[in-house]
């Protein structure tokens, strides 16, 4: 085994059998495919069959499957073996395994550090990380770990240290390397609220560039968790993305207050607030309580809106449609929006169409257009096909108009052949591929200098 091609193999699952697959063949009580295929070189089932027999005691054996993989030092194999140790109570031997590796740094170093502060070694998990502060996730771990160790300004010193000064902004990637100043304000808005001076944490958090993470928006988050509901609200009014809007109108429905929450989202004529990203949320909170007609209403209108017939807004309101019983009014609107469109139907919208149609009751009907269209013989015309088959229990018509395109989508047939108890058909969709060595595709030189 080589790690270059293990690693390869794993993000491009060429030649193995994929997660989902080794999933499904263990929920259904194939444990002896995913045994062959683990003695085979085969990682998914290899990982699989050694969390299966360390539950059942077998933990040594366990350890010998990821073995082989584990002695090439691929990281992925010796950071699941470091887990299995832990989840075993083995911790001494999974912070001697994770140890040398830990040097790497990165999320090398942050496993060792989190491991060391879970088993009371604090302190030499933080020293560990002060040094890597300048990569985000050890300085992400590093704030976590502080926590509650009564060293909260040592940390905030740190960070102060790499936020930018009053009124900078950064006009290239290089302008300020290490720790980019977005991150570093956020973490130390972090360590402020913690020590209870959340007004500083506020006024951190109003300099930054970018304002969310991971489509969550750090100030709103910040004020929701503090009640500072009427500020939250103020700050919602001007968040352009609408991410302020929708905290604050989580917390109005948390607490029971749905009508204040789709209040929320009635924005006036000139708020600067992403009216798409409001009217989807606002969309889905009515349908959550039961106003669906409400929630395609508000699909509708946007829809409807200048440039707003784009392919997710019409899949959405279609879905909204089919779900709430309206499929025939679904497919009125589509007629309408087919008709504008000089009688054209590109299969991106064709494909709410069939859904509507499934939905009404014309499956066959919805299926027989399908296939008279251009693209009826194509791989994703068969993949929605099938998917609509195999919904309403017609799983064998599934298989078959899957089976000419498996090399397309060999996960999803082998799910639905499984389903079926085709084991060997499923499992031969996934041939084993002797490994090869790793060659990298580019051999030219890296630079330093800017783009022109």
């Amino acid at each position: 085994m080589d790690a270059a091609d293990l690693d390869r193999r794993a993000r491009t699952h060429s030649g193995w059998i994929p997660p989902l697959v080794v999933s499904r063949l263990l929920e259904l009580g194939y444990e002896e495919v995913v045994e062959l295929r683990a003695g085979r070189g085969e990682w998914f089932c290899a990982l699989e069959w050694a969390r299966l027999l360390g539950d059942r005691g077998r933990q040594e054996e366990a350890l010998e499957v990821l073995a082989p993989y584990v002695a090439t030092d691929w990281w992925t194999a010796v950071r699941a073996r470091v887990e299995l140790l832990e989840r075993w109570g083995r911790v001494e031997e999974a912070i001697a395994l994770a140890r040398p590796y830990a040097r790497g740094g990165g999320f090398k170093l942050e496993l060792l550090a989190r491991l060391l502060a879970r088993y009371g070694r604090q302190d030499e998990a933080v020293t560990r990380l002060t040094a890597g502060i300048e990569d985000p996730c050890l300085a992400h771990a590093l704030v976590e770990l502080w926590e509650g160790a009564g060293r909260d300004e040592d940390i905030a010193v740190l960070l102060a240290a790499r936020t930018p000064a009053p009124g900078h902004r950064c006009e290239d990637p290089w302008c300020c390397p290490g720790l980019d100043p977005d991150t570093a304000i956020g973490l130390l808005a972090a360590v402020r609220e913690r020590q209870g001076r959340v007004d500083e944490a506020i006024a951190l958090l109003r300099t930054r560039q970018i304002t969310s993470v991971n489509d969550r928006d750090e100030l709103a988050e910040l004020l929701a968790r503090q009640d500072r509901i009427e500020e939250l609200r103020a700050y919602a009014a001007s968040e352009p993305n609408g991410l302020a809007a929708q905290r604050l109108a989580e917390l109005l429905e948390e607490r029971g207050d749905v009508d204040g929450a789709i209040a929320v989202y009635r924005l006036p004529d000139d708020s600067p607030v992403c009216r798409v990203h409001v009217a989807w949320e606002l969309a889905g909170l009515l349908a959550r309580h039961g106003r669906g007609d409400e929630a395609i209403e508000v699909m509708r209108a946007l829809a409807d809106s200048a440039g707003g017939a784009d392919e997710w807004i019409v899949g959405a309101l279609c879905t909204l449609y089919a779900d709430h019983g309206r499929a025939l009014d679904g497919l009125a609107y589509l007629d309408t929006l087919t008709t504008a469109r000089g009688g054209r139907e590109e299969w991106e919208f064709f494909r709410p169409r069939l859904r509507l149609m499934a939905a009404g009751g014309l499956l066959d009907e919805a299926i027989g257009l399908a296939r008279e269209r251009p693209e009826g013989d194509s791989g994703y015309a068969a993949w929605t096909i099938s998917d609509l088959l195999a919904e309403t229990g017609r799983t064998e018509e599934a298989v078959a108009v899957l089976e000419p395109h498996g090399a397309d989508h060999p996960t999803l047939l082998a799910g639905h052949l499984i389903g079926l108890g085709r084991i060997e058909e499923a499992v031969a969709l996934f041939p084993q591929r002797a490994g090869q060595p790793f060659v990298p595709v580019w051999s030219g030189t890296f630079t330093a200098e800017p783009p022109l």
